[in-house]
């Protein structure tokens, strides 16, 4: 039997992102096991073993649930595999949906990458979901994270303090998200 390509959902400028396969909880095993990432994501590094990680992310590929679903970023180029994005706590009555996204390969950082995926999603979830809004919680300390977030759309709503932790919660609506698009498509190109 000869396995099928993942699908492809959303294709951005830099990136595209596809449905998670077996083959990506190597990369992302190292990725939830590094210190630095865990403390952008105010939690502590995994500590359990590879083949649990495995066992775990083929029961979530097997039975994925509509209310989460994490995708994998890849870059354009050369289909390298440098993050994932995912939505949490869809909730269908309230048509919203809490956005994460983790750049794992650090040769990606700092250079538009996570906001190209950010956006993708936000593009793709909106009209997949029928999302009214998309929400975030970023450390304050993570300006970096809040740059990309609001390149990619969202605004500062308010500041949450969580488990000893100060959080940036940012939003998007679906008009917010079309007016960007709009104004994006009848922009003239730099240097016109």
């Amino acid at each position: 039997m000869m396995a099928t390509a993942p699908r492809v959902v959303a294709v951005g400028r830099l990136v595209r992102l596809r449905e998670k396969r077996a083959e990506d909880a190597e990369r992302d095993y190292e990725w939830r096991k590094d210190i630095e990432l865990a403390a952008y994501d105010a939690t502590r590094p995994i500590t359990m073993s590879y083949k649990t990680f495995v066992k775990t992310t083929t029961q979530e590929l097997r039975n994925p649930s509509k209310y989460r679903r994490t995708y994998a970023i890849e870059e354009m180029e050369g289909g390298a595999h440098i993050g994932n994005v995912m939505y949490y706590g869809y909730d269908s009555l309230l048509r919203e949906a809490e956005l994460g996204i983790t750049i794992g390969d650090r040769d990606y950082w700092g250079r538009g990458y996570g906001s190209d995926a950010v956006r993708t999603l936000l593009e793709f979830a909106f009209d997949e979901l029928e999302l009214r809004r998309m929400y975030l919680h970023t450390l304050t300390s993570n300006v970096r994270a809040q740059r990309a977030f609001h390149n990619a759309g969202f605004r500062p709503t308010r500041q949450v303090r969580r488990d000893g932790y100060q959080f940036e919660r940012m939003e998007i609506s679906r008009e917010e998200l079309y007016e960007l698009v709009r104004a994006e498509r009848v922009r003239p190109e730099d240097g016109a």
